[in-house]
């Protein structure tokens, strides 16, 4: 792989003092904005939650000007923490987002067409099920299956039942495609209509190895190329972001699980990345697109003038979204304060069947439900969850073993992981050395280092924690039993 090019001081302009870094995340349950120096030194933060709505079975949506108000309020909230003069030393933004949620948009008034339709929404799972003929085509076009979770079946289902999305369409007003491109438009001042590689390629009407849209695609899925932003390199000039009185330059735009490969800099192709969120994200780094196997993902992560990093992906839908519905279902408050005591306490817990959300890789089924396998406690049972998750993490550890992509030392972030129960079994399950980060929110400081690029290393007072595999039959001989029936349910050989 080309070795990472170091940008000059004058992209990001002059500043006689230390500059400081706006990162903004924009997530499924909430809107982060956090400001760090080149070092990593966290300045100022602020988290603003943001209700999901579930209207039918299988829709999972926000309210748009709620979620724009959310991102704004974030980043008021952070840069008002810091004194007038620090305010000024802030050089550079970026923005992260949930790369296959979409948005429909009036192009001139910015207007929002249409709620936000979340990378976790299946309305369009039955319409998906007619492209599965063309499933091979469309992953050598763009490195994705046909599955509802992506752009393409969401922005379809806007055309066919939204009014104002037709009406726009009709005069050359409609604007849609990823929420980055929607965000771009309404917190910039010049409002421009682009959207970045990693967040265009979570479409399915996104070719990665051209880097533009796909005619082919477009004409499949019966969309049009004029309502689709430009595509652009991650990081651009992409306009200002007014707030307290000045212009923060927009330089960097990512989808969130591509800037967690960016956490400790340049990622090592030697590691795998795991990110359980409200989903899980099993990244590994590659220098050019793969086409070796029939059941991962392979994803574009960063774009820039001189280079393209990509990456070989698994992902896990039922994750943090898991756990929520578990404690939905058992009506549990303060779930993770007796999280690591239930995992520890229990030794032989029961199976669960995470459909939750769908199953993704790399077994692709989107219209399974969630149920448990026998009777138990609830510290059974929330162990059950909790396994699955491990379960379904491993099942794609295990295909990039088997295409001979070896995954190295894997390196855990995300909520689910502050658990060491549960880094401990996946370390265990995976005979694998597992290293946690001492330090969180690991989108926002790899949005920090493609700003900064800053060549540090992680802090000396912060080292990584790790966990080494144990001799664990227990959890070898339950992941055989929930193979065998995953294998069974979904009728695989």
């Amino acid at each position: 792989m080309p070795k990472p090019r170091q940008n000059p001081p004058s992209v990001l302009g002059f500043n006689p003092d230390p500059p400081l870094f706006l990162t903004i995340d924009q997530g499924g349950h909430a809107s982060r904005a956090l400001i760090f120096d080149t070092e990593g030194t966290l300045f100022a933060r602020s988290h603003h939650k943001l209700q999901t709505h579930s209207p039918q079975p299988g829709w999972v949506e926000h309210n748009a000007e709620a979620l724009v108000s959310s991102v704004k309020t974030a980043i008021e909230d952070a840069v008002l923490q810091l004194s007038p003069v620090d305010r000024k030393r802030i050089t550079a933004a970026g923005l992260a987002t949930q790369r296959s949620t979409i948005a429909c948009w009036h192009r001139k008034t910015t207007k929002a067409l249409s709620s936000i339709i979340s990378w976790q929404d299946r309305r369009s799972a039955e319409w998906m099920n007619l492209f599965q003929k063309e499933r091979s085509n469309i992953h050598q076009r763009t490195g994705l299956f046909p599955s509802p979770h992506y752009g393409a079946g969401k922005l379809r289902w806007c055309l066919d039942h939204l009014p104002d999305v037709q009406a726009a369409l009709k005069e050359n007003r409609l604007a849609f495609g990823p929420l980055s491109s929607f965000l771009i438009s309404r917190l910039t001042q010049e409002s421009r209509f682009l959207v970045d590689p990693a967040n265009a390629s979570r479409t399915l009407l996104w070719n990665i190895h051209t880097k533009q849209w796909d005619d082919t695609l477009l004409d499949a899925f019966n969309l049009p190329l004029c309502a689709l932003p430009e595509t652009v390199p991650s990081r651009y000039p992409f306009g200002h972001i007014p707030v307290a009185g000045q212009q923060i330059p927009l330089l960097v735009v990512t989808g969130d699980q591509s800037a967690v490969l960016f956490q400790q800099g340049w990622p090592n192709t030697d590691h795998t990345f795991i990110n359980i969120g409200t989903g899980a994200f099993i990244q590994n780094l590659q220098s050019h697109p793969t086409q070796l196997t029939n059941q991962l993902l392979n994803s574009i992560v960063f774009v820039d003038s001189t280079q393209s990093f990509f990456a070989l992906e698994g992902t896990v839908n039922g994750a943090g979204s898991a756990v929520s519905w578990f404690s939905d279902q058992y009506k549990i408050d303060n779930l993770f304060e007796k999280a690591d005591d239930w995992l520890t306490q229990t030794q032989n817990p029961l199976l669960f069947f995470n459909a939750v959300g769908g199953i993704g890789s790399p077994f692709w089924s989107p219209n399974q439900e969630p149920y448990f396998i026998g009777q138990g406690s609830i510290p059974e049972r929330f162990t059950a969850v909790i396994e699955s998750i491990l379960f379904l993490i491993q099942s794609n550890l295990d295909e990039m073993n088997n295409i001979n992509h070896p995954t190295g030392s894997l390196i855990v972030s995300g909520g689910i992981s502050r658990l060491d129960g549960a880094c401990q079994r996946l370390s265990d399950l995976s005979g694998q050395c597992l290293m946690r980060p001492k330090i969180h929110e690991a989108t926002a400081r790899g949005l920090l280092f493609l700003l900064s690029q800053n060549e540090r290393p992680s802090p000396p007072d912060h080292p990584p924690i790790k966990f080494s595999p144990k001799n664990n039959t227990e959890i070898q001989n339950r992941y055989k039993t929930w193979k065998g029936l995953m294998k069974k349910v979904l009728h695989q050989k």
